[in-house]
């Protein structure tokens, strides 16, 4: 807030009170921010020049082929065209993946297999430590 003085003071000690906005520090601190600025932009905008060797051409990673696991109406299960049991999937599957525990495998079932059918699959799966597991959502 401003204060106007004036020539004749009527009661000293009182100055009437102004409502005039003092934009001067604002404005020194703007400059002084802009200067700050067009200092630091030149050196945040500097780039070493790194001549580093080619990288190695190298063929991208082929992943494995999934395994397909197929659930059937009536609890017949699948692996790839082969008919197995809940208790013959781990070796099915050991024979299909070669022991390979990082290979996708992909349980797809009918739309009018029970929940409790796939569910059962998947635990079979699940048993024998295969950890990369999805269900697709593709009709048989």
């Amino acid at each position: 807030m401003g204060v106007t003085v004036t020539a004749a003071p009527a009661r000293v000690g009182r100055f009437p009170q102004t409502a005039d906005i003092n934009v001067v520090p604002f404005v020194d601190v703007m400059l002084v921010l802009l200067i700050i600025f067009m200092v630091a932009a030149p050196i945040a905008t500097t780039a070493l020049r790194a001549d580093l060797p080619p990288a190695p051409e190298m063929p991208p990673p082929n992943p494995a082929d999934p395994v397909f696991v197929s659930v059937e109406q009536g609890g017949v299960v699948r692996v790839g065209e082969r008919v197995v049991t809940l208790a013959g999937l781990e070796a099915a599957l050991a024979q299909a993946t070669h022991d390979d525990r990082d290979t996708r495998i992909l349980v797809r079932a009918a739309p009018a297999v029970l929940y409790g059918d796939v569910m059962a699959t998947m635990n079979a799966i699940d048993g024998a430590a295969y950890s990369k597991v999805a269900i697709v959502g593709e009709d048989l």
